[in-house]
């Protein structure tokens, strides 16, 4: 791990030869073998990222997310973990860690989510796709897919649509 400034971390498992760079916040979570994390980056406890990834600047990593070795996350990348995000339970009472459910998230191995993607919780992100810029992902995706758009859906095959024009 380098010595950037200007930086929380507290708590983190690190990989060896792990880069974080400045104006980060790490707790409670695990970082692979190799792995870069860029400025202005927060992953929180319970998240794990694997080996050899790349993290991109301005993302956001929350408590259930589990990223697999080889996986890019672009810039601004927001992972939810929560499908009915409240303040305050029904009681009007401040919401506490037992007031919600955690909706875990898996990326697996090799994946590459494009720059300002949202990911939903409660889904996984298959070996080897790609989650395009931009995309809001309410779905899991299947290994080797590549989605696009909001919400998130299968790309056309290029070859079809171009031939039945």
């Amino acid at each position: 791990m380098n010595d950037a400034p200007y930086r929380l971390i507290a708590e983190v498992d690190f990989g060896e030869k792990v880069v974080v760079h400045p104006f980060t916040n790490l707790y409670g979570c695990k970082i692979g073998d190799g792995t870069r994390i860029g400025p202005f980056v927060e992953i929180q406890h319970g998240a794990v990222i694997g080996a050899n990834c790349k993290i991109q600047s301005h993302t956001f990593i929350c408590h259930g997310v589990t990223i697999e070795d080889a996986v890019f996350v672009g810039h601004g990348v927001m992972f939810v973990n929560d499908k009915r995000p409240r303040s305050t339970t029904p009681e009007g009472r401040l919401q506490t860690d037992e007031d919600w459910e955690l909706l875990p998230t898996l990326v697996e191995q090799g994946a590459a989510i494009g720059s300002g993607a949202v990911i939903l919780g409660g889904l996984t992100i298959g070996r080897d796709a790609l989650v395009g810029a931009g995309a809001v992902v309410t779905r899991s995706v299947p290994e080797g897919a590549t989605v696009v758009g909001n919400p998130a859906s299968a790309q056309a095959d290029a070859s079809r649509a171009s031939s039945s024009t």
